[in-house]
């Protein structure tokens, strides 16, 4: 071989070592960005989490569930996550311990179909709140926080659920205002003027301007004080059942519109409303579940219990009574977990004896 042509292939082989070291090179850099990346999209991801209230005295170990629930049961139920959901109506913004819960609700969310449903626990339901003592069942969390509310609904309910989310009602309003107001498909004239006194007292907390609607119609565009002013209505026919409709209608347009805002809009939520929102989640559970808010579909919404009647019971006030609990919440297992096998524990026969007992109110006296 001339020393040309060795030359040729000697300046061939460093060139071809050049490309290969800029090669390396390159891959190097390209992996180094995206670790870069994925380190500030986590670090951002944790400076957004950090403004929600982590319970931090939150004991799990202190929630009760019943015994006796069947294995199938419990193995349908495992395949869904269940989160109680509070609203607290303190009159101090951000107080989010202790108080009535204004709002109680049940989210269920199928871990394969990503399908929520949710129900609504009408606040003034008679119920043993613990240890014993029936009472209205909002009354749970101002006596033992959201310990005790959750356990309420599990001996109650036969549920199993060990996490919660509080919010303060300021979040609403907040939140609907940040996503440029929401659509509720229908108001009466009678709602648009019963929201005025609820607004008056919701602008006056949270230093608003908002304006009375002119009147009811449909698909009606709402800021965040009518949305919240809307959602607290109560007297009306259907009293505190159509608010508690009146809620999840609310929720649901706040979940459509959520679901369609781009980041800036989203950011921009998570920044003012996390403040108002106190959980017993982790940053990393947060954050599995952030990961398929997009995927979620909000589907059908209820009240508990289905069959109910009313009744004053003295010093506790008026109260609303399942008629009776034991058949109300096999219908409860059947739509939050199509498990149609559910057999009611003996807890939640005891105290639905004990509620007849106490009303006088049998399965089949309800409406």
């Amino acid at each position: 071989m001339s020393k040309t042509v060795q030359g040729r292939s000697g300046a061939h082989s460093k060139a071809s070592k050049r490309r290969k070291k800029q090669k390396n090179r390159l891959i190097i850099v390209v992996i180094e960005i995206l670790v870069l990346l994925i380190l500030a999209a986590v670090l951002f991801v944790t400076v957004k989490l950090s403004k929600i209230q982590k319970d931090t005295s939150f004991n799990k170990e202190d929630i009760e569930v019943n015994e006796g629930l069947s294995s199938e049961s419990q193995e349908i139920m495992a395949g869904y996550t269940t989160i109680a959901l509070f609203g607290l109506d303190n009159r101090s913004n951000g107080n989010l311990s202790k108080g009535n819960s204004d709002v109680i609700m049940i989210a269920s969310i199928n871990n394969d179909t990503h399908a929520v449903k949710l129900v609504s626990v009408y606040r003034d339901s008679y119920l043993d709140i613990g240890g014993g003592h029936f009472k209205k069942c909002n009354s749970a969390y101002a006596k033992g926080g959201p310990e005790q509310a959750i356990t309420m609904l599990n001996k109650n309910l036969d549920m199993d659920i060990t996490d919660y989310v509080t919010v303060d009602f300021n979040a609403v309003v907040e939140c609907v205002d940040l996503l440029g107001g929401v659509t509720i498909p229908e108001v009466s004239d009678e709602e648009a003027v019963l929201m005025h006194g609820y607004m008056d007292e919701i602008n006056k907390l949270t230093k608003n301007n908002s304006k009375y609607l002119s009147g009811g119609g449909t698909n009606v565009e709402m800021d965040g004080v009518q949305a919240c002013a809307y959602a607290r209505i109560r007297y009306t026919t259907g009293d505190d059942y159509k608010r508690t409709e009146r809620q999840r209608t609310v929720l649901t347009a706040m979940v459509q519109k959520a679901q369609k805002a781009n980041l800036t809009t989203i950011n921009s939520l998570i920044d003012e409303l996390f403040g108002d929102i106190k959980t017993s989640f982790s940053n990393t559970e947060l954050i599995s579940l952030a990961a398929k808010v997009f995927n979620y579909s909000l589907g059908e919404t209820i009240g508990f219990p289905f069959e109910k009647n009313t009744t004053t019971l003295g010093n506790k006030g008026s109260v609303v009574v399942p008629c009776d609990l034991e058949s109300n919440v096999k219908q409860l297992h059947v739509f939050l977990y199509d498990d149609n096998e559910y057999a009611p524990t003996d807890t939640v026969k005891n105290n639905s004896a004990q509620i007849v007992n106490d009303t006088g109110f049998h399965q089949g006296e309800g409406y």
